[in-house]
Protein backbone atom coordinates (compact mmCIF):
# COMPACT_ATOMS: atom_id res chain seq x y z
CA UNK A 1 0.00 0.00 0.00
CA UNK A 2 0.97 3.31 -0.76
CA UNK A 3 0.49 6.70 0.36
CA UNK A 4 1.85 9.96 -0.61
CA UNK A 5 0.87 12.80 2.20
CA UNK A 6 1.70 16.29 2.74
CA UNK A 7 0.71 19.17 0.28
CA UNK A 8 2.93 19.48 -2.63
CA UNK A 9 4.61 22.87 -2.15
CA UNK A 10 5.54 21.97 1.46
CA UNK A 11 9.08 20.66 2.90
CA UNK A 12 7.21 17.86 5.09
CA UNK A 13 6.25 15.49 2.25
CA UNK A 14 6.28 11.76 3.71
CA UNK A 15 6.16 8.47 1.62
CA UNK A 16 4.29 5.68 3.62
CA UNK A 17 4.58 2.09 3.48
CA UNK A 18 2.74 -0.52 5.29
CA UNK A 19 3.76 -4.44 5.45
CA UNK A 20 2.30 -7.31 7.20
CA UNK A 21 4.75 -9.19 9.04
CA UNK A 22 3.63 -11.99 11.18
CA UNK A 23 0.08 -11.12 11.53
CA UNK A 24 1.79 -7.42 12.95
CA UNK A 25 1.69 -4.34 9.97
CA UNK A 26 4.27 -2.29 9.77
CA UNK A 27 4.48 1.14 9.07
CA UNK A 28 7.52 3.05 7.32
CA UNK A 29 7.99 6.33 6.60
CA UNK A 30 10.07 8.43 4.27
CA UNK A 31 10.65 12.10 5.25
CA UNK A 32 11.29 14.64 2.38
CA UNK A 33 14.29 15.61 3.99
CA UNK A 34 16.24 12.65 3.15
CA UNK A 35 15.45 13.48 -1.17
CA UNK A 36 17.90 15.62 -3.11
CA UNK A 37 16.02 17.65 -5.67
CA UNK A 38 16.85 19.44 -8.31
CA UNK A 39 15.16 20.55 -11.73
CA UNK A 40 16.60 20.78 -15.61
CA UNK A 41 15.80 21.90 -18.46
CA UNK A 42 13.47 18.97 -19.90
CA UNK A 43 13.58 17.41 -23.33
CA UNK A 44 9.63 16.62 -23.63
CA UNK A 45 7.07 18.92 -24.78
CA UNK A 46 6.43 22.07 -23.99
CA UNK A 47 7.22 24.53 -27.19
CA UNK A 48 8.76 27.65 -26.52
CA UNK A 49 8.42 27.28 -23.13
CA UNK A 50 10.40 24.27 -23.21
CA UNK A 51 14.02 26.54 -23.28
CA UNK A 52 13.81 28.65 -20.77
CA UNK A 53 11.96 26.52 -17.29
CA UNK A 54 13.72 23.84 -15.87
CA UNK A 55 10.68 21.42 -15.26
CA UNK A 56 12.50 18.04 -15.67
CA UNK A 57 12.69 16.75 -11.64
CA UNK A 58 15.45 14.44 -10.57
CA UNK A 59 15.46 12.81 -7.98
CA UNK A 60 18.45 11.62 -5.60
CA UNK A 61 18.09 9.52 -2.03
CA UNK A 62 20.82 8.20 -0.73
CA UNK A 63 19.66 4.75 0.25
CA UNK A 64 22.52 3.27 2.26
CA UNK A 65 22.46 5.70 5.18
CA UNK A 66 18.26 5.91 4.82
CA UNK A 67 17.21 4.62 8.40
CA UNK A 68 13.43 4.66 7.03
CA UNK A 69 13.52 1.06 5.29
CA UNK A 70 14.53 -2.31 6.88
CA UNK A 71 17.52 -4.05 5.46
CA UNK A 72 15.70 -6.71 3.88
CA UNK A 73 13.71 -4.27 1.82
CA UNK A 74 17.31 -2.16 1.22
CA UNK A 75 18.89 -5.41 0.13
CA UNK A 76 16.28 -6.35 -2.89
CA UNK A 77 15.97 -2.93 -3.45
CA UNK A 78 19.48 -2.78 -4.30
CA UNK A 79 19.49 -6.13 -6.42
CA UNK A 80 16.38 -4.91 -8.69
CA UNK A 81 17.52 -1.49 -9.10
CA UNK A 82 21.35 -1.38 -9.11
CA UNK A 83 21.09 0.38 -13.07
CA UNK A 84 19.51 3.22 -11.00
CA UNK A 85 21.81 3.61 -8.18
CA UNK A 86 25.37 4.95 -7.94
CA UNK A 87 28.42 4.05 -6.52
CA UNK A 88 28.21 6.45 -3.59
CA UNK A 89 24.78 4.36 -3.09
CA UNK A 90 22.34 7.65 -4.28
CA UNK A 91 19.31 6.46 -6.09
CA UNK A 92 18.52 8.47 -9.13
CA UNK A 93 14.82 8.77 -10.33
CA UNK A 94 13.85 11.54 -13.26
CA UNK A 95 10.73 12.34 -14.72
CA UNK A 96 10.33 14.42 -17.59
CA UNK A 97 6.72 13.12 -18.39
CA UNK A 98 5.05 16.75 -17.66
CA UNK A 99 5.55 20.02 -18.57
CA UNK A 100 5.72 21.65 -14.84
CA UNK A 101 7.57 20.82 -12.02
CA UNK A 102 5.50 19.85 -9.41
CA UNK A 103 3.71 17.21 -11.50
CA UNK A 104 7.23 15.56 -12.68
CA UNK A 105 8.24 15.50 -8.76
CA UNK A 106 4.97 13.80 -7.83
CA UNK A 107 5.69 11.10 -10.82
CA UNK A 108 8.68 10.97 -9.04
CA UNK A 109 7.67 9.81 -5.89
CA UNK A 110 4.98 7.54 -7.37
CA UNK A 111 7.55 5.63 -9.57
CA UNK A 112 9.94 5.65 -5.85
CA UNK A 113 7.05 4.31 -4.30
CA UNK A 114 6.64 1.55 -6.84
CA UNK A 115 10.04 0.87 -6.95
CA UNK A 116 9.87 0.25 -2.88
CA UNK A 117 6.74 -1.77 -2.86
CA UNK A 118 8.27 -3.86 -5.76
CA UNK A 119 11.35 -4.29 -3.20
CA UNK A 120 8.83 -5.56 -0.50
CA UNK A 121 7.71 -7.94 -1.68
CA UNK A 122 9.30 -11.07 -0.51
CA UNK A 123 10.54 -13.62 -3.29
CA UNK A 124 9.03 -17.59 -2.30
CA UNK A 125 12.03 -19.88 -1.99
CA UNK A 126 12.65 -21.88 -5.01
CA UNK A 127 11.42 -25.98 -3.40
CA UNK A 128 14.20 -28.45 -4.30
CA UNK A 129 12.33 -31.14 -6.82
CA UNK A 130 13.07 -34.60 -8.02
CA UNK A 131 12.43 -35.41 -11.26
CA UNK A 132 10.11 -37.83 -12.02
CA UNK A 133 11.46 -41.99 -12.82
CA UNK A 134 9.01 -41.23 -16.27
CA UNK A 135 11.32 -38.30 -17.10
CA UNK A 136 14.28 -39.79 -16.41
CA UNK A 137 12.82 -42.61 -18.49
CA UNK A 138 12.24 -40.26 -21.40
CA UNK A 139 15.24 -38.37 -21.28
CA UNK A 140 17.62 -41.51 -21.35
CA UNK A 141 15.41 -43.00 -23.93
CA UNK A 142 15.95 -40.08 -26.58
CA UNK A 143 19.54 -39.75 -25.40
CA UNK A 144 19.88 -43.94 -26.88
CA UNK A 145 17.43 -42.44 -29.79
CA UNK A 146 20.92 -39.98 -30.66
CA UNK A 147 23.24 -41.89 -30.04
CA UNK A 148 21.78 -44.47 -32.88
CA UNK A 149 21.33 -42.04 -35.11
CA UNK A 150 24.93 -40.59 -34.60
CA UNK A 151 26.30 -43.98 -34.62
CA UNK A 152 24.62 -45.01 -38.20
CA UNK A 153 26.08 -41.55 -39.93
CA UNK A 154 29.77 -43.44 -38.98
CA UNK A 155 31.59 -44.70 -41.39
CA UNK A 156 33.02 -48.24 -40.56
CA UNK A 157 37.07 -48.82 -42.04
CA UNK A 158 37.09 -51.44 -44.49
CA UNK A 159 39.44 -54.11 -43.71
Amino acid sequence: MLEITGQPRLPDWELHFARRSRGALELFRIPDREFQWSFVRSGGPGGQNVNKVASKAVLRWNLTASPSLPEDVKTRFRAQQRNRITTDGDLIVNSQRYRDQERNKDDCLEKLGAMILQAFVRPKPRKASKPSRASRERRLQVKRRRSKIKKSRRVSPEE
